[in-house]
């Protein structure tokens, strides 16, 4: 398996500051692929080496995913699982689950490590995790310990400088954007009157005083005028709403289904069986809104979802990007057939936006959270105060072009730069026909394309064993991301082939029996170029039936 170049900056940036410092933080968004990173960075360690390393994670399903991938990255680094089920140190790599770990006895029996890494490390300073990592420490005083987290400013204030030292490497979510491996925000801050009284809320022990949200926000007047701005904006996409209190999400359910949209409720007094019929629903489509307090922040996904709407402020920016990014996940559509995917809109009916602008983060290990108020800019169509990260004014409608910034990027000036992402491919990609509408690359066992048809997208992936597969459709650069993905998966570094001698030497005979009679006579056409369009031509039909069919569900759709 071949990690993305970014990745493999991560990896290399990691490794530089464990061998410095013996310890560090590494910071990625949901869709950078952590744990593809985690694991370069343990195998890397372990490589060579008679040592010992224990991957932690906090729930069984996470602790068995990590060592599948694991593996993929480092087959030559043998495994263990301790967890509920299993409870085996036998791996050069133990993938263990926290709250089985951190029993007393368990902790005796566990040997002495030289290498700790911590998924999801932003939960490093919770007592069960500092259990552990002080008996590991005191096991071995020169104990490596690696962590990776999306969001390393805890909403309790608790910094994480007692374990991690420093932070080696942050990928933004600009460059996940412009990489197209998630989908940029579109935001609209509006004000339907409460703006003024949610300013003058009071923050409680861990977040904005969320009674006197509910007193100013649950209004039916102010869930209509939501209603009527998310029917403009949005109606046609599924929602995920943020709500104050249990009463203000139910009243706002009740709305949505009064208007004629099927809405679900979901928050923590519901039993889990509840909770996951409510899911399903919103799911499978037969309901198209979900409303939740608190429960959906963390730890959910469903790619579909495009538009996700505050009815809430918040006091952390960790927060706010954890709520947004469950509406930033690019969609397969082998899983949801027929979505397509291109943005997420957010509409912000809070103060967040204007709270915490952008939405990057600044990593504080001590855990404070800066509170200074956000930039702003002036809308040149109405001349209204906008907060600087927005692209569109939610006033006038009037919307800033990208630009491409020298210094640092913000979220709302990326730039979708597809040559940029051809050029750090591991692969050589080969445009077919001259037209720019048909990219294919290709491997020793895999083969990937991005096709143009009718206005849209398609990105395709294939190989030896394995027919043509439709991986992504849309936009191009997320097309791109997930053919290149493709081939990152199914090669290894040994065929990733961009700058091969071969590449550039002249078409075989062989490869001139099997090519088209145009064809015969390019006498600059060389052997991967050939390559790329025998594959093509060997699933041609597998190719464009899943793209016909694919577009024929997005006209049913």
């Amino acid at each position: 398996m071949i990690l993305r170049p970014r990745q493999k900056l991560f990896v290399e940036r990691s490794l530089t500051a464990l061998k410095q410092h013996q310890n560090t933080l590494g910071v990625a968004p949901t869709g950078a692929g952590k744990t593809i990173m985690l694991s370069g960075v343990a195998g890397q360690w372990l490589a060579g080496e008679d040592a010992k390393a224990c991957m932690l994670a906090h729930r069984d399903e996470l602790t068995t995913q990590n060592e599948a991938k694991f593996r993929r990255v480092n087959p030559k680094v043998s495994t263990s699982v301790f967890d509920a089920h299993a409870k085996s140190w036998d791996g050069q790599a133990t993938f263990a689950m926290v709250q089985t770990l951190g029993r007393d006895s368990n902790l005796q029996n566990m040997p002495t490590l030289d290498l700790l890494v911590i998924d999801e490390a932003h939960h490093a300073a919770a007592p069960t995790y500092r259990r552990i990592i002080d008996h590991v420490r005191d096991r071995n005083p020169n104990v490596v310990i690696f962590g990776v987290t999306a969001t390393p400013n805890r909403g309790d204030k608790k910094g994480l400088r007692p374990i991690f030292s420093n932070v080696s490497d942050q990928i933004t979510l600009a460059e996940l954007i412009s990489s197209g491996h998630l989908v940029p925000p579109r935001t609209f801050v509006i004000d339907v009157g409460t703006q003024s009284e949610l300013s003058q809320v009071k923050r409680a022990a861990d977040d904005f005083d969320m009674t006197a949200v509910d007193a100013i926000m649950n209004k039916a007047p102010i869930t209509d005028a939501v209603i009527r701005h998310w029917k403009d904006k949005a109606h046609d996409r599924p929602t995920v709403v943020f709500c104050s209190t249990v009463n203000h999400a139910r009243n706002v359910a009740e709305a949505f289904t009064a208007a004629g949209f099927a809405a679900e409720l979901i928050h923590g007094e519901l039993t889990t069986a509840e909770r996951q019929a409510a899911l399903s629903r919103f799911q499978s489509g037969e309901s198209q809104i979900i409303v939740n307090v608190a429960v959906l922040t963390e730890g959910w996904d469903f790619p579909p979802t495009s538009c996700v709407i505050l009815l809430r402020p918040s006091s952390y920016k960790s927060t706010l990007i954890q709520m947004i990014g469950r509406g930033l996940r690019t969609v397969d559509p082998n899983e949801h057939p027929g979505v397509t995917k291109s943005d997420c809109i957010v509409l912000d009916f809070g103060t967040s936006t204007l709270l915490h602008g952008s939405l990057e983060q600044d990593v504080n290990l001590d855990g404070h959270e800066g509170l200074g108020e956000a930039p702003q800019k002036e809308c040149p169509g109405c001349g209204a105060m906008v907060p600087a990260a927005i692209r569109e004014c939610s006033l006038c409608g009037h919307v800033w072009e990208r630009t491409e910034s020298k210094g640092k990027v913000d979220l709302s000036d990326f730039v979708m730069s597809e040559i940029d992402l051809l050029k750090r491919s591991s692969f050589r990609w080969c445009d077919l026909f001259g037209d720019d509408a048909a990219l294919m690359a290709t491997g020793f066992e895999a083969w990937a394309g991005v096709f143009f048809l009718a206005g849209h997208w398609y990105g395709m992936g294939g190989g030896k064993k394995q027919s043509a597969r439709l991986l992504a459709k849309g936009d191009r650069t997320v097309c791109l991301a997930a053919a290149d993905d493709w081939l990152n998966e199914h090669e290894t570094e040994d065929a990733a082939n961009k700058s091969r001698k071969w590449l550039n030497q002249a078409v075989t005979a062989q490869q001139l029996r099997y090519l088209p009679p145009a064809y015969r006579k390019d006498f600059g056409l060389t052997r991967y170029q050939a390559s790329c369009l025998l594959a093509f031509q060997f699933n041609k039909r597998d190719i464009q039936s899943r793209i016909f069919n694919a577009a024929e569900r997005r006209e049913a759709a």
